[in-house]
């Protein structure tokens, strides 16, 4: 791969390590006809979206909702807590486990019961448990969306019935829900236990006073359409119509899907139609490549008043390895002083290179001193005129 080495001459030192992985620089490919109103193909490992319909548009998202309460729940609840049932959470209307106001169970025996089968009680009394009432829980999912840099997601409800407050509907976009799967999978200290609930295809458990007994069992159907999937949860209301989002790993490559709006009765299998036209696009178009490490090159840059030379070497630290299309291109742009005075320290940050793809703006890493250099003063001309009398 060919490097653009730009160097612009600035007295400006940038010195933080940016992440700006979420730019939409995909070409769109009329092949993909989709049934989906919106969807999208990110790369799981850095977010960037590699394909998009109407990506960016809100939409109700039914209970795809359910994946960032389980988060929520994994990461501020204690799986052995014992959840009291509320008579709101015995209301929830289908599809219901058929819990009873008053009676007793394991936090992570409803997290089965919510992810598996998407009980909506379930979610309900969860999110009471975790957030005090169904309030503050939203509060929470709405806090870690902030965290998340999602500008166009307000979660109302732990479920994802459609719901509408003073503040907006219930809602995000397919990028958005595609990267808090993202999050899920990749990003959160509890993904391994987010993806072992999601992979489990059946759970049996009892209310604590063991008098009623369940078993629940995965509705994720895609778990066999195609190999290698990680996590994918489904949705259906009548605003949202089916909504799919999920994660599919295989070789080197991860790539997280998102849809909205993908028909509605009696079309209950476009989704797994759109969720594999996506993903099979994904696997035939993209490749994993290194697009920078350590031995990108850099020229020394002039030091004035040094002692021991009058450039500088420099050199990066980090690596890259990220999904490409066959016609994406990586440019770099290199923003460094002209020149530097001495002292100069080995390790501190002299610069930044910031990586581009199709133009847009992908990361920035920095660039550092490869050497010490002293300043010149009175000690070095002293000695210099000495060792001219000497000799």
């Amino acid at each position: 791969m060919k490097k653009c080495l730009i160097y612009f001459l600035t007295l400006t030192i940038v010195i933080t390590n940016i992440f700006f992985y979420r730019i939409d620089t995909y070409a769109t490919d009329e092949s993909l006809s989709l049934y989906s109103l919106s969807a999208v193909l990110i790369d799981g490992d850095t977010g960037r979206v590699l394909y998009g319909k109407d990506e960016n548009t809100e939409r109700a998202m039914a209970s795809t909702t359910k994946i960032m309460t389980l988060i929520i729940a994994l990461e501020y609840g204690n799986m052995e807590d014992i959840v009291t049932v509320s008579s709101y959470a015995s209301k929830m209307p289908d599809v219901q486990l058929g819990i009873n106001e008053g009676e007793q169970y394991k936090l992570c025996d409803l997290i089965y019961s919510m992810m598996l089968e998407s009980h909506n009680d379930s979610a309900v009394a969860i999110a009471e448990h975790i957030g005090s009432d169904v309030d503050g829980f939203a509060r929470m999912m709405n806090q870690k969306a902030l965290e998340l840099g999602l500008s166009n997601t307000y979660f109302i409800t732990p479920n994802g019935l459609d719901a509408k407050n003073e503040e907006g509907n219930h809602h995000t976009t397919a990028k958005e829900l595609a990267l808090i799967m993202k999050y899920c999978i990749n990003d959160s200290p509890k993904k391994e236990e987010f993806i072992n609930i999601c992979q489990t295809r059946s759970h049996t458990f009892t209310d604590y006073t063991g008098k009623r007994s369940f078993t629940v069992n995965n509705k994720n159907a895609f778990l066999d359409m195609m190999t290698g999937v990680v996590a994918g949860k489904t949705g259906f209301t009548g605003e949202a119509g089916y909504c799919y989002v999920c994660a599919v790993t295989r070789e080197d490559k991860t790539f997280i899907i998102a849809l909205l709006g993908c028909g509605w009765p009696n079309n209950k299998t476009y989704k797994w139609k759109d969720a594999k036209a996506l993903l099979n696009y994904g696997f035939d178009n993209y490749e994993k490549q290194r697009v920078f490490d350590n031995e990108f090159e850099l020229n020394p840059i002039d030091v004035s008043m040094g002692i021991e030379k009058d450039e500088v070497d420099l050199y990066v630290d980090g690596e890259l390895d990220m999904l490409m299309g066959d016609k994406e291109e990586v440019t770099y742009e290199i923003s460094l002083p002209q020149n530097v005075s001495a002292p100069v320290e080995k390790g501190n940050i002299a610069g930044s290179v910031i990586l581009y793809i199709n133009d847009e703006p992908l990361k920035s890493f920095n660039i550092y001193y490869g050497e010490d250099i002293s300043r010149v003063n009175y000690r070095y001309y002293l000695n210099n005129v000495l060792s001219q009398f000497m000799f």
